[in-house]
């Protein structure tokens, strides 16, 4: 569902005419040499493409408007190997709407000591080339990254693809549909939010379906459908004996899978990237569409509980950042705390939606009483996940704004067996600590809900909210609580006057 051979980035290099054309040769084969390399590295998933060197405001100023219309490009990585002016830059600039990336290198690695003339420094002045550039991108407010180092270095390398993949993501949000079947748990505050405005700065639009036109779809779904989503289960899963075909309870399985066909069709017909489903609406529905929504997590689908669209659109652009990485990405929630002298930790989990993408052991297939939703008894995948650190991300709506808030954790094996809980779930030390990080956290107003993540690092979503141009507060183990607050404070007047900037 998520490939990344259908996008590329554009290498751009500026430079002018003062130095002749055997200088914009050589300053035409280095970047050549410069984006090739780079198209084979492992850190960058696309395409990396080169472009003719750009020497005058009207070259500059088409490239721009032909990367806008360029449905595959995600981006731009721009290098100023020699000086280039930045007025040249200004109607280009102006017009970009895809984001870019600054990388300050150069060709050389290492100054040559004994054979160093003017020649080479006319030739090699990123130093001071990029600088000037650097100035027109501040002097216009424009949100980028900016990468310094020699474009050989594994960690330059490293850090383009963080951006590239936060690209992706970007690209994949712009025109992106999130599909919600029924309203927003009622009553409950941080689900809902601006659609409008979401639309307007991250691209995505959201569509309201009553539950009856999911109820439709999944009626339509053929026995030969079912038959083959039933038989996927028992390939996959450790299935419960009360579910396999002798059993039972195996009706329930496959009216399960019944309900996974409907949702898969509907999604697929609409061209949909997330959804949302919520336990307070299910007329027509015999069961509470758990396994249906794991599973289409963990093919690439964003997903949100109880209405949440942005938890459900955040957890798509996640997916799409990690697609190819280990880790995996899922949709989580803080359930209950320990409290325990050997370390307070957090069990994350929900009532059944957590992705397999996550899970450190083949799932099992169960069916169980739910006690909530007032239908019968949903299937659900049961696992532990894996351990090793990770993030927890919530994007909320502000008001005038939105924020989002990353917290760096720590995922453990859990304490003792969990017998009687028959959800998949996480157990996780929050940095820096559990008191820190749930004070910054509430301070801050994180949801309940997250986007969680082994292979998706703060910076990926560093990034990702740059090009959106949203608030991004960090929690890790350098937070300081008081100081924390201190930011909340100055981001309040920073948003209230930068509208007027």
């Amino acid at each position: 569902m998520i490939d990344f051979k259908q996008y590329e980035v554009w290498f751009v290099t500026g430079s002018q005419h003062l130095y002749g054309p055997r200088t914009l040769e050589q300053v035409a084969d280095h970047s050549r040499e410069i984006a090739a390399f780079l198209n084979i590295s492992t850190h960058i998933p696309v395409k990396v493409i080169f472009k003719p060197v750009l020497t005058t405001p009207e070259a500059i100023r088409e490239l721009c408007l032909e990367a806008n219309s360029t449905r595959d490009c995600v981006g731009l990585i721009t290098w100023m190997h020699t000086f280039s002016p930045a007025k040249m830059w200004i109607a280009g600039l102006s017009l970009l709407k895809k984001p870019f990336l600054h990388l300050h290198t150069q060709y050389n690695r290492e100054i040559p000591w004994s054979e160093i003339d003017m020649n080479f420094m006319n030739l090699n002045q990123a130093a001071h080339g990029d600088r000037e550039f650097g100035f027109i991108g501040s002097r216009m407010r424009l949100n980028r990254k900016v990468v310094v180092g020699h474009w050989q270095d594994d960690g330059v390398q490293a850090d383009i693809g963080i951006w590239v993949r936060a690209a992706c993501a970007w690209a994949d949000s712009q025109g992106g549909k999130v599909a919600r079947f029924g309203d927003n748990m009622r009553d409950v505050a941080v689900t809902e939010g601006d659609k409008v405005e979401a639309q307007i700065r991250l691209g995505y639009d959201v569509y309201g379906y009553g539950v009856g036109d999911l109820v439709k779809s999944v009626n339509q779904a053929t026995e030969v459908e079912v038959d083959q989503m039933v038989q996927a289960y028992l390939d996959e899963y450790d299935v419960s004996p009360g579910l396999m075909p002798t059993g039972g309870k195996h009706p329930a399985l496959r009216e399960g899978a019944r309900i996974e066909v409907g949702m898969r069709n509907f999604l697929a017909a609409g061209n949909f990237m997330a959804f949302t489903t919520t336990f307070e609406d299910l007329h027509g529905l015999a069961q509470l569409p758990g396994l249906a929504v794991q599973r289409l997590m963990r093919d690439g689908y964003g997903f949100g509980a109880e209405g949440d669209w942005k938890t459900a659109a955040l957890v798509r652009a996640m997916k799409v950042m990690s697609a190819g990485l280990p880790g995996g990405v899922s949709f989580m929630e803080d359930y209950t705390y320990h409290f325990s002298a050997s370390g307070d930790k957090v069990l994350g989990a929900h009532m059944l939606e957590i992705c397999e993408s996550i899970a450190a052991n083949k799932p099992k297939l169960e069916i169980l009483p739910l006690s909530i939703g007032g239908k019968a008894d949903p299937l659900r995948l049961i696992f532990e996940a894996n351990t090793g650190p990770a993030v927890g991300a919530s994007l909320v709506d502000m008001g005038q704004r939105f924020r989002l808030i990353v917290n760096k954790v720590d995922v453990v094996p859990i304490d003792e067996p969990l017998p009687k809980l028959p959800v998949a779930r996480a157990l996780w030390l929050p940095r820096p600590n559990l008191k820190t990080a749930a004070a910054a956290w509430i301070y801050a107003g994180g949801a309940h809900h997250t986007s969680f993540s082994y292979s998706v690092s703060a910076e990926h979503l560093q990034d990702f909210a740059n090009m959106a141009g949203i608030e991004f507060l960090l929690i890790d183990e350098n937070t300081q609580l008081e100081d924390f607050r201190e930011k909340l404070r100055w981001n309040e007047m920073y948003y209230h006057l930068a509208k007027g900037l």
